[in-house]
């Protein structure tokens, strides 16, 4: 026992003069800790006999000084005062920049290169045909390329531009930039700016340097970045630079697909070839060039203090706490959701909403989420590759904002255990580029036969593919909420609401004749007026609901890319579009009248619906009655990532994707390996930091506490008062303390582990070394509870949750 009273002495004088080291203390103070180390390693480091010197570190690290170390001042300077403090003293009314707020129509997309930017900058024959590319999917020409370079240029350098980047989504989950100048020197000693087409169009990063699964070697490094024309260039803006953005996808050299967008494109292609297939059936595809997917995303993250933040070792490594005790105050009094937003968040969104509007992300709504220090940013609907980007860009801006306001942003989905995680809710349709939304039922739903055979096409694709669904948003992070009362289960299954369930079982028997309506609400006052009333209720607890004019996928986590589940949902659809127009092709002669076509589609919807009716629920999924339910249905509950991420490679889902020319075999397997490494190594990560955390900041915490306790017993006694509940209370703690000490070691000597199957390992690090992790919490969480506040090195939930 002797050496851990040494060891955790040294610690923590050691740790103090840490502290001082790192909040730039003077020389004098520094030697003064020395010179009290000095003296307590002579005295053979008694720890009882050294707490004046440990009282005066203490005191020395929470006053501040002048440049000659004089103490000139003493009150608490530490993270937790000072988060306080900042969050106190915040002045809700004044701008980070202190300037009257602009319209947003003076500077919405001013940093983009837009449509009109185009119109009026290229000559009339090369916008038509870049517009014929954006609307139509065509390629562009070099020399095309070359004159809308060239504009672009002009325009960012006006602006103050300096360089350009390639701007694209590897597997690694963020994005990814090179910049290159337009500087290019002459022969007389000066400059010229250039921006040729083939550099718009083709970037070279290097392929090896980003995750592909085995598709390149380390020696095998050449891949390319080709610009996406119908995703807008845009300026990155900062306090001494701009550059200028290109969207782009990734492949190697071999033509593989090393990105997230790269597919999602081929994806958006299948799904509109097959949906043109279906509207020229009901001759409802006149000036319809194109059917595109449309996506907005409901971004959830929280909100701490950085004073707080950076106090926390776990949530700087792994952006989610790994030691955290339950306060007493959670988010029980459900008092948090749509509240008044604290004065600095508000300046925060604000500010984000401002950057996002430069540009062109139209964010719609903010408000506070469910679990206190939760906030939500959501935006209008786009072109699905389009705010794909814009919502990596939303991500990358909340985080770059934050820290102004003295703040961090979390976007894990379950940073704070006890409390909701947060997801990012995915509202999905299929619109014409003549502006159609095939998922709008209209008025008359019921004799409404393209929305239903598109519905249909839904339901189908979410049976037939709810593996390959759920696969789609796994990840260690989302482990964490799937399937508890906060997020969907794993289990796939579709809510309809009332009018649409009603219509499906009217189709299933042969015919639809009536559409439920919602009516009117009268809200009892006078001054009050009647509001309609939709047609069906909502169901939160669902993971694939349908919303009005879109379907609402909830499992996708908050961090993830939403390229991902995006291009899953696209192939999947795409595959049931196709077996609807064959199946109406083979029913239907080219020339048969409009009835003829409608009862052709009824029989196909009768089938699809008695076929593939087991995924529509309209119950609580969060039910145990549901999950049983759901057992008896034959539907897959693939509960974690160990499960979900192999469903992706299995033979049926891999000729799904190469039927569609989204991924090929070999791009399919190479993402079951990056997707299963990726989560081994996220454990592993933080596994080791818990290992580390508990050693260096909470073991010895729980020491002094425990020394305090015996030298306070022990004062008792020698004065002559008995204490047999503080000995109890030592005895106790001590056991604590010593099992918590024996499971560290246990997940110290569990991590320790070397496996070259991705799969295996996935496997030992949830199996085997979760459990553990799970076990070192709860006895650390313990000791929370016990151990002095004063002593407590990691700030609190109570403190993280609620300073704002």
């Amino acid at each position: 026992m002797a050496a851990f009273v040494n060891f955790s002495y040294f610690d923590f004088v050691g740790s103090w003069l840490n502290y001082f080291r790192c909040s730039a203390l003077s020389e004098k103070m520094i030697f003064l800790c020395r010179e009290e180390r000095v003296k307590a390693a002579a005295k053979g480091a008694n720890l009882p006999a050294r707490i004046e010197e440990f009282r005066l570190l203490q005191f020395l690290a929470t006053s501040q000084t002048n440049l000659t170390g004089e103490i000139i001042m003493h009150h608490s300077t530490d993270t937790r005062s000072s988060a306080v403090a900042a969050a106190h003293s915040w002045n809700g009314e004044t701008s980070a920049n202190g300037k009257k707020p602009e319209r947003v129509d003076q500077f919405y997309a001013a940093d983009v290169f837009s449509i009109g930017e185009m119109r009026q900058r290229l000559p009339k024959n090369v916008f038509k045909k870049f517009m014929s590319t954006f609307e139509s999917g065509h390629p562009l020409s070099s020399d095309v390329a070359d004159v809308i370079a060239s504009a672009m240029k002009d325009w960012a350098i006006e602006n103050g531009a300096t360089h350009y980047t390639h701007w694209f989504q590897p597997l690694t989950g963020s994005t990814a930039e090179k910049h290159d100048s337009f500087i290019v020197p002459d022969s007389h000693g000066g400059m010229h700016f250039s921006l040729s087409g083939s550099e718009l169009t083709k970037g070279e990063p290097d392929a090896s340097s980003f995750p592909s699964g085995g598709l390149r070697a380390t020696f095998e490094a050449r891949g390319y970045t080709a610009w996406d024309p119908t995703s807008p260039a845009f300026l990155m803006r900062g306090k001494n630079h701009v550059t200028l953005v290109i969207p782009t996808a990734f492949v190697s050299w071999t033509g593989h697909a090393l990105d997230h967008k790269t597919p999602l494109l081929r994806s958006m292609d299948a799904v509109s070839h097959h949906a043109i297939r279906i509207l020229k059936m009901f001759d409802s595809a006149e000036g319809v060039t194109r059917v595109v997917t449309t996506l907005g995303c409901e971004q959830e993250y929280f909100l701490v203090d950085r004073h707080l933040y950076y106090a926390r070792p776990d949530l700087v490594t792994c952006e989610r706490t790994l030691f955290g005790a339950k306060p007493p105050k959670g988010q029980q009094m459900e008092d948090h959701y749509f509240g008044s937003i604290p004065p600095r968040v508000l300046a925060f969104m604000a500010e984000v909403e401002r950057e996002l509007y430069r540009v062109g992300v139209p964010v719609k709504t903010r408000h506070n989420e469910v679990a206190p220090g939760q906030f939500e940013i959501a935006p209008i609907f786009e072109t699905t590759n389009v705010a794909c980007d814009h919502q990596m860009l939303t991500m990358e801006t909340l985080r770059r904002v934050a820290p102004r306001y003295g703040m961090q942003v979390l976007l894990h989905e379950k940073p704070f255990a006890g409390v909701n995680g947060s997801g990012k809710h995915n509202n999905w349709s299929m619109v014409t580029n003549t502006g159609h939304n095939l998922l709008d039922p209209q008025d008359d739903t019921h004799s409404n036969t393209l929305f239903l055979l598109f519905l249909c096409a839904v339901i189908r694709a979410v049976d037939m593919h709810g593996d390959l669904l759920r696969s789609s948003v796994a990840s260690s992070g989302n482990d964490h909420r799937l399937g508890a009362n906060e997020a969907p289960p794993a289990i796939m299954s579709i809510f309809l609401g009332d009018m649409l369930t009603d219509i499906v079982e009217q189709l299933e028997k042969g015919t639809s004749a009536r559409t439920l309506k919602g009516g009117t609400l009268d809200l009892g006052s006078r001054t009050l007026p009647q509001i309609p009333r939709d047609s069906g209720d909502r169901n939160r607890t669902s993971p694939f609901a349908f919303t009005g004019n879109k379907f609402e996928f909830r499992a996708v986590g908050s961090s993830q890319s939403v390229a991902w589940p995006n291009t899953v949902l696209n192939t999947i659809v795409a595959d049931s579009l196709n077996h609807i127009a064959n199946e109406l092709e083979k029913r239907c002669k080219s020339d048969a009248n409009p009835k003829a076509r409608r009862e052709a589609a009824q029989k196909v919807m009768q089938e699809i619906i008695r076929k593939h009716k087991r995924i529509i629920f309209g119950g609580d999924n969060y039910s145990d009655e549901w999950h049983a339910e759901a057992k008896k249905r034959g539907l897959a509950n693939l509960k974690d990532c160990t499960s979900a991420i192999p469903a992706l490679g299995s033979d049926k889902n891999v000729k799904l994707f190469e039927k569609y020319k989204v991924l090929t075999r070999e791009e399919v397997e190479s993402r079951v390996h990056i997707f299963m490494e990726k989560y081994a190594k996220e454990l592993l990560i933080e596994s080791e930091a818990m290992v580390l955390i508990g050693r260096q900041n909470i073991l010895g915490a729980a020491l002094a506490h425990q020394t305090a306790l015996a030298h306070a017993v022990t004062a008792a006694e020698v004065a002559g008062v008995k204490a047999p509940q503080q000995r109890k209370a030592l005895k106790e703690f001590v056991e604590l303390v010593e099992r918590y000490v024996q499971a560290l070691d246990k997940l110290a000597r569990a991590d320790d582990h070397h496996e070259h199957d991705h799969l295996k390992y996935a496997k030992y690090m949830k199996e085997k070394v979760l459990p553990l992790m799970h076990e070192v919490r709860s006895l650390a969480d313990e000791l929370e509870t016990r151990v002095s506040s004063d002593l407590w090195p990691l700030p609190s939930y109570r403190e993280l949750l609620f300073v704002k």
